[in-house]
């Protein structure tokens, strides 16, 4: 399938998606968010696809959401129209992990596509930041939450009442994102995490991802009953015994998603 937006690659049980809107610096309008969940959907289809790593460019991971295309919207275009909440939806609906390679800016929507991810990892080039009050707006793809679990409300409040940027290093002491790479080693570190993840059994990918996601939602007591029977559950399944077996014999354990 080809993208006006993206450039979608596939290999090694990895599909690599890559925003493609260098004159704009990766602006998130609405072809790239519609063609972004049809390619995450499609890897989330492929049976060959055990893991997604979406990044942008060395300048620009998304440097936030298309203005010129929001600008002359009214209150009732984007509530009647629920703006981007269709795209988003279909993100979030991915059941594979994702690791976002950011390098150069994440900004607004940038930054909120970036905390949709499971794993961020960032080039020691990334910014991070939530500018949208510098438009007379707020966050609308999450960022006012998820920032906010992340980093706590301290730093949450600081970013997103004065706009202004953190930078990779406090990004990963903050907890925004899970490691600091040189900005040349960034796809390698990405594709390398991947590959970890693609040989592990998607069953358990797919609950641990399950497990973790839920713990943003509900309570710790409704969190830890869901992670409990989640593991429990996987007791079910050929891949735990294999794994065990695996283990105690001191050998690679052969997955078979089952």
């Amino acid at each position: 399938m080809g993208y006006e937006t993206l450039n979608v690659d596939v290999g090694n049980h990895v599909a690599v998606i890559r925003l493609d809107r260098p004159d704009a610096m990766n602006a998130l309008n609405s072809t790239l968010l519609e063609e972004l969940a049809k390619a995450l959907r499609s890897a989330q289809d492929n049976e060959k696809v055990r893991c997604i790593v979406l990044t942008g460019s060395e300048k620009a991971f998304a440097a936030g959401a298309d203005i010129s295309e929001m600008s002359e919207k009214t209150f009732i275009d984007v509530y009647m129209g629920d703006l981007f909440s269709k795209e988003v939806g279909a993100i979030l609906r991915v059941r594979k992990p994702i690791i976002a390679a950011v390098a150069g800016y994440a900004l607004g929507g940038g930054c909120e596509l970036a905390m949709m991810c499971d794993i961020v990892i960032a080039a020691d080039t990334a910014k991070f930041g939530q500018p949208e009050i510098n438009l007379g707006v707020i966050a609308g793809l999450g960022g006012t939450q998820r920032l906010t679990h992340a980093v706590g409300k301290a730093k949450s409040m600081d970013m997103h009442l004065t706009g202004r940027f953190m930078d990779a290093t406090e990004a990963e002491r903050s907890g925004l994102v899970s490691r600091v790479v040189p900005a040349k080693k960034l796809m390698d570190e990405a594709m390398a995490a991947a590959g970890k993840i693609a040989e592990k059994s998607m069953v358990t990918t797919t609950a641990v991802k399950e497990a973790v996601n839920y713990s943003q939602d509900a309570g710790l007591t409704d969190g830890l009953l869901f992670e409990r029977r989640l593991f429990n559950a996987l007791f079910a399944t050929e891949d735990q015994t294999e794994g065990m077996k695996a283990f105690l014999e001191k050998r690679e354990p052969q997955f078979r998603d089952r």
